[in-house]
Parts: C-alpha cells; sequence; structure tokens
C-alpha cells in the first residue's frame, strides 16, 4: 500500500482569528466569520479575490458583525460580484447583507434543490441547514468564467454535498475554492435527501484528475497536496463503504448499529451526520445492487447484504 492510499491527513491547527482579515496569497485574502461549531470547525472562511475591484466568495452566514468587518477591511475597495459555492445556512446568506450594502450581483449556484424527493413518511432532518430564500442574479455553468482586474474564476459543477454545490477555480494561482465539497479538518457530509453519494464521489474524481496547486475550503485552512489529498478522500469514502458492508454482514440491518460498528470514537454530536452519510452510502450501494431494503432507503429502514 502506497501513501497515496492512506486515510486523509485531517489538519485541526487551522487557528486564524474571526473577524482578521488575512492575505493568504498574491490574490487572496482570508476573514474568517464567529461561527464555530462541530459542523463549521472555526468558522466559515470567506475569501476575497483581487484588489481594488474585488470579489467576494461566500460572505457567510446571516452575521451584521461579519458583513461590517469585511466592509471594514475593504475601505476603499469596491466589491463587484458575489461568488456563492452553495446554499447552506453558514455559507450563503450574508450574500443579501453585502448585497444590500454594495449593490453587487449575487453568482454562483442554484437556489436549493434537493437530489431526490422525499420517501413516504421521511423528514428532511437537515431542512433547517438549508438557505431556501437564495435568489442569485445568475446562475452560473461549468466552465463559465468569472473575470476582474488580474484575475479569472473559472466554475467547476461539483454536486454532491448539495446538489447545486460549485467550485471556483483561481487560474492565476492554480488555486480552487472548495466550500464544502472538500475539507482538510473533516470529511464532508452527504445528507440525503439534499445530498447524493454517487455524484458526491464522481465530483471527487473529476478534481483528483485536475493539477490544481491549492485548495482553499469554506472551513479550516489550506490543502497544500489537493491531488494526493483527493486521492486519500476516495480511498476512505471506499472503506467506509466496505465496513458498511461488513456490518450488514455481520447482522446489523438498521443505522443506528450500523453507526455504532463503523465510526469509533464518535463525537456523540455528530452522530445525526454519520446516519445520514451512512444513508447516503446506501442509497449508493442499494442502486448498485450490493444492499437491499423493502421499498426506498431510509434512516428508520432496514438493510440487507445481497
Amino acid at each position: 500500500m502506497t501513501d497515496i492510499d492512506e486515510e486523509p491527513r485531517f489538519d485541526l491547527s487551522f487557528s486564524a482569528p474571526a473577524g482578521e482579515m488575512q492575505r493568504v496569497s498574491p490574490l487572496v485574502r482570508r476573514l474568517v466569520a464567529p461561527n464555530p461549531g462541530p459542523f463549521t470547525f472555526t468558522g466559515t472562511c470567506t475569501y476575497i479575490v483581487g484588489a481594488g475591484d474585488v470579489v467576494v466568495i461566500d460572505p457567510g452566514p446571516d452575521l451584521p458583525e461579519h458583513i461590517d468587518a469585511l466592509l471594514a477591511s475593504l475601505e476603499g475597495e469596491r466589491v463587484t460580484k458575489i461568488l456563492v459555492t452553495h446554499t447552506h445556512r453558514d455559507h450563503s446568506p450574508a450574500a443579501r447583507l453585502l448585497q444590500q450594502a454594495t449593490g453587487a450581483e449575487i453568482l454562483g449556484c442554484a437556489p436549493h434543490f434537493p437530489a431526490r424527493d422525499l420517501a413516504l413518511g421521511e423528514t428532511n432532518k437537515l431542512d433547517a441547514s438549508n438557505d431556501t430564500d437564495h435568489a442569485p442574479d445568475r446562475v452560473l455553468s461549468d466552465g463559465e468564467i468569472v473575470a476582474g482586474p488580474g484575475y479569472a474564476l473559472k466554475i467547476w459543477e461539483t454536486p454532491g454535498h448539495t446538489m447545486n454545490h460549485l467550485c471556483f477555480e483561481l487560474a492565476q494561482e492554480r488555486a480552487l475554492f472548495t466550500g464544502d465539497h472538500i475539507m482538510g479538518w473533516s470529511t464532508s457530509i452527504v445528507a440525503p435527501p439534499d445530498g447524493a453519494m454517487r455524484p458526491y464521489m464522481d465530483s471527487l474524481a473529476r478534481l483528483r484528475e485536475a493539477d490544481h496547486a491549492i485548495y482553499w475550503p469554506g472551513h479550516g485552512g489550506p490543502i497544500s497536496q489537493p491531488q494526493r489529498f483527493v486521492r486519500a478522500l476516495l480511498h476512505h469514502r471506499r472503506a467506509r463503504e466496505t465496513s458498511i458492508l461488513t456490518a450488514l454482514e455481520a447482522g446489523a440491518q438498521e443505522i443506528p448499529e450500523i453507526v455504532e460498528r463503523v465510526y469509533e470514537k464518535l463525537d456523540p454530536r455528530l452522530k445525526g451526520a454519520a446516519a445520514l452519510s451512512t444513508l447516503a452510502a446506501l442509497e449508493d450501494l442499494a442502486e448498485r445492487g450490493l444492499v437491499k431494503t423493502d421499498g426506498a432507503p431510509q434512516l428508520t429502514g432496514v438493510f440487507r447484504r445481497r
């Protein structure tokens, strides 16, 4: 086994203080929002690209103090465009606050839409995390370019974490702003019905073939060896899939029991997220004919190995 097949090496050392603008590359600055938590790590990373006429990526949650800090840090400059990776409440709501303050157009991801309809009797456990008020001035598609003085941002469609998720490539620095698709501090939750495992894995595989030099994620610090990290993430997800199948073969049939067997030393606050990611994997396994269940896969279902 080579080092590219190892588990991803997550970095928990990120310590950029909230509210303090930092230059992280010649073309990029970062401001962390004051919204730390089990799903957001130290807070949402808002990125500013360019100088003078700038683009703001993921303004963050509906926290006026964060936008006030952003505007104060950009005094004398003009926000021309606001880009949003996806419509979770820790990434997109402040786009509207920033637009009200600057008049900049909101571009990027589409309004929220799920990967599938709810099954009979199913509820969306993470529905409250979706920013259903997001209404961009223009939805961007794969390969489109957003350009400004000295920079160009190329759009990558990366569905999975959410179905409307986008990443933005800064060509001049071979950098990719990855939102929640890839993070250096943790794996991303893939939670049905909003997200789906197969498009998530396909999106990872597509980035594995790219030639980026650095990732700037929506939470935590940069990822400096992107292709190696993506390969490790793919290996990790396949290993998790194998563990789920092994748990089924050992007699586990319901998701809470599978989670107990598969996720060791899990923070109790994350058990719900682990259950949803397990459901996403089981959905994919069922579609591939490796797992069976009665009716559509859902959190309360009973699963068996084929």
